[in-house]
């Protein structure tokens, strides 16, 4: 298929940011497979056609219209999303229109390359002719993702509720399943289980999203966790208790990772991933945080011109994170009765973690902050060991390792670093072998008690 190389720097502001969704279909990235299900769920409820774009079977092409220095998320969302206008090219040949499709990629501030995703793959696509009509739909944590101007006004609120609880239900779905699989009666059982759960979960979703019927999808949910109990077996000895934290893509999304969750289970391990809303709850909760400062100040310089506006994002951002915290601690409530999961760490306590210890600081911001002070918690909980995923050369992560590391050194809580790229390293499953075997004796020297 020709390209062309002009850049045209109009689409930056006419083709990426908010679009009506309504009348596209809005193509969602799999990131976290279970809450991306979900979440395009929740869209249909809304009227918005959204499905999850295939993943990692447009590798060759991502990597070939990148440079191999970007950020690895970059190369497999860049292959996603060109391996999927490609087949609709071939399957709907001159009826295609590249402006039928929203890509729904949002984006991050500050000095992550997240934040430029949109802006270079926004060029490449402007480089294939039939593609340039694709929009970019860049929802933005500057402004807490606010979904405003996607869909009418009326309805932002609505939608917005129901994606965070769409998105913590796909967490709770996920660590159903690393709680599970790691004691199932028969392999593969707890996948095949899940998988059928995830379908039920969806349309749950889709048919009870829009009106907040959050009772009936908490009812299906009590469901799930019944029938995916029924396939541990309680004759399993607890395993060695491992806490992964990293960056978000790679820590959630199976195939750039390299399945190193279930590389770890094949080992022994029993495994705690980092939330996907652990991440919106951070953004909700530095707007606050930051809202808070900027009134302190106006108030002590007498500068009074902002401070209406200061107080009304302390409201805004305080509102949504109460929000989001009240649904959160609501369904793991409901399911913690049923099966013993892994809770999500308020990010007001990890900054209490990090200032009582003196070890970052929120100010600096980044996933580093979530990291560090998760890491010391689950070796507060007891937890037997501690990995760190990223992808290869990823500030915050490598921030995250250098304090880190040292500390774990210390106390003797086995610790690994597993960066990834497109490629596969030799020695992988050896130094996961090896650091399971750590764990292991972690286990049996001192069980979970914790410090």
């Amino acid at each position: 298929m020709e390209t062309q190389n002009v850049i045209n720097f109009e689409s930056f502001s006419n083709k990426v940011g908010r679009f009506s969704l309504k009348e596209r279909t809005c193509l969602i990235p799999e990131m976290n497979r279970m809450g991306c299900h979900l979440l395009a769920a929740n869209f249909r409820s809304f009227g918005i056609p959204a499905k999850v774009l295939e993943t990692f079977k447009g590798m060759d092409l991502g990597m070939a219209h990148t440079s191999g220095k970007e950020c690895f998320p970059c190369q497999v969302t860049m292959g996603d999303i060109l391996h999927f206008m490609k087949q609709e090219l071939a399957r709907l040949g001159s009826e295609f229109d590249s402006d039928a499709y929203v890509y729904f990629l949002p984006e991050a501030d500050g000095p992550c390359r997240f934040g430029m995703y949109n802006k270079y793959q926004r060029m490449v696509l402007d480089s294939f002719p039939r593609f340039s009509g694709l929009r970019i739909g860049a929802l933005t944590t500057a402004d807490g993702y606010s979904l405003s101007g996607i869909i009418e006004e009326e309805r932002v609120t609505d939608l917005r509720k129901s994606s965070y609880v769409a998105l913590v239900l796909g967490d709770v779905l996920d660590r159903v399943l690393w709680r599970v699989r790691p004691y199932e009666k028969e392999i593969g059982l707890a996948d095949r289980v899940i998988e059928k759960c995830l379908a039920f979960m969806a349309d749950a979703v889709e048919r009870f999203g829009q009106g907040l019927q959050f009772n009936q999808i908490f009812l299906r949910l009590e469901a799930v966790i019944e029938e995916v109990k029924a396939v541990m077996d309680p004759g399993i000895p607890p395993k060695p208790l491992i806490g992964m934290v990293g960056e978000i893509y790679l820590r959630t999304h199976v195939k750039a990772n390299q399945d190193v969750i279930r590389m770890m289970e094949k080992h022994g391990a029993e495994v705690v991933n980092a939330s996907v809303s652990e991440w919106v709850n951070f953004s909700s909760y530095e707007h606050y945080r930051s809202a808070k400062t900027a009134l302190r100040f106006s108030f002590k310089q007498l500068k009074f011109g902002r401070f209406k506006d200061h107080l009304k994002d302390l409201f805004t951002y305080g509102g949504d994170l109460f929000y989001q915290e009240y649904r959160q601690k609501q369904i793991y409530k409901r399911v913690s009765g049923m099966l013993d999961l892994a809770k999500d760490h308020k990010v007001s306590h990890l900054e209490d973690v990090l200032r009582e210890q003196d070890l970052y600081s929120f100010d600096l911001g980044t996933e580093a902050c979530l990291s560090i002070a998760g890491m010391m918690e689950y070796v507060r909980e007891g937890y037997n060991g501690l990995v760190n995923v990223y992808p290869f050369t990823c500030m915050p992560s490598i921030t995250t390792s250098a304090i880190v590391r040292p500390l774990m050194n210390k106390i003797g809580v086995p610790y690994l670093d597993t960066p990834y790229d497109s490629s596969t390293q030799p020695g992988r499953e050896s130094a996961i072998r090896t650091f399971m075997y750590q764990a292991d004796q972690h286990l049996k020297r001192y069980g979970r008690h914790g410090f």
